[in-house]
């Protein structure tokens, strides 16, 4: 459990405008170690667009280390988490999510990914020795990223489509736009009396890449909505990761998956720290249905590049449907 200091607690004023698949909760449960973990992930994006993952590969000691590192960024004074820089489009940001309006109970930390974090410039606002903030980055990342990949690969083979690395080449190509993002949701227990839309700390929404990789501390808030549109929460797991189906998935898939509408309730005691990792194509990418998966069948998109969707993305409210936009036929 993470407690915050009564320093960072006060910088937030308490207001009410805050089948064979295994299943935990109604959660599907891939081990990425077992031969049927393929079409185990085909079965949990078409049905779910969400699922956990363990045997991941991922070591603890690098998850522990970039969570120890980031409680104690968001421990300091707010005046100094600010000399980090604005998240415009990465840096330090607080309560502020994206440039339309929207607003949650959240700060956060967003970096870029295609770089060696060996060259990133990290202010004294990181801590005493920036290089520890570095060093757990550049570990963290490099086992996560090679953890998306072989899902992504996973993926393909479950589909029957090659080349198998269809889907993971756009992750690891060098001018992949994916992004890392730390978010801190701050206790507050006034937030205990108010029903759920009232003490949001991500407002729902789909995530507009291919994939997300999900981790966090073992506070609950994170919720999945179910195609019935019945929101469930996700129980927290602290050792594991869940992978969000995005809306580029959704695409090149031709709507066989669909991405997963997801948000985040504050917690009125404890603080929830999560880290997540976006996976997101080349800029000039065209996101199209691949042909492999058309089998006859019309296009239900038409063709645009993920800089295209970014932009539409970026320019859009929170919740919005932004595929709607690209649509041929109704998916």
């Amino acid at each position: 459990m993470v407690m915050l200091s009564k320093t960072t607690a006060e910088q937030y004023s308490c207001t009410r405008n805050c089948k064979g698949t295994t299943f935990i909760s109604g959660i599907p449960l891939i081990d990425l170690s077992k031969p049927d973990a393929k079409n185990l992930i085909v079965k949990a994006c078409e049905e779910f667009g969400f699922f956990k993952v363990i045997n991941h590969g991922v070591p603890m000691e690098a998850i522990s280390k970039l969570e120890s590192e980031a409680i104690k960024f968001f421990s300091f004074p707010l005046s100094k988490k600010e000399k980090t820089g604005p998240a415009n489009p990465f840096g330090y940001g607080n309560k502020r999510i994206g440039q339309n309006g929207d607003v949650g109970w959240i700060e956060y930390l967003l970096f870029t990914t295609n770089q060696d974090y060996n060259s990133l410039r990290l202010s004294p606002a990181y801590g005493q020795n920036p290089e520890n903030f570095r060093s757990a980055l550049n570990d963290y990342m490099s086992a996560v990223r090679n953890m998306s990949c072989q899902i992504l690969d996973l993926m393909a083979e479950g589909l029957k489509i090659q080349p198998r690395n269809v889907f993971s080449k756009l992750l690891m190509d060098q001018q992949s736009d994916s992004v890392f993002r730390v978010n801190h949701y701050p206790p507050c227990p006034e937030l205990q009396t108010l029903n759920a839309e009232n003490k949001i700390g991500f407002g729902e929404h789909t995530d507009p890449q291919i994939i997300s990789v999900l981790r966090s501390n073992n506070t609950s808030g994170l919720q999945i909505s179910l195609r019935d549109g019945k929101w469930i929460s996700v129980p927290p797991d602290h050792s594991s990761f869940f992978i969000n189906v995005g809306d580029s998935l959704q695409v090149m898939t031709n709507g066989r998956f669909r991405s997963v509408k997801h948000r985040v309730l504050a917690n009125g005691f404890n603080s929830r720290l999560s880290m997540i990792f976006f996976c997101g194509p080349p800029l000039s990418e065209k996101i199209a249905p691949l042909p492999s998966l058309m089998k006859g069948n019309e296009s239900l998109y038409k063709e645009f590049t993920w800089f295209e969707y970014k932009k539409s993305f970026y320019g859009s409210r929170l919740a919005d449907n932004r595929l709607v936009q690209f649509q041929r036929i109704a998916a």
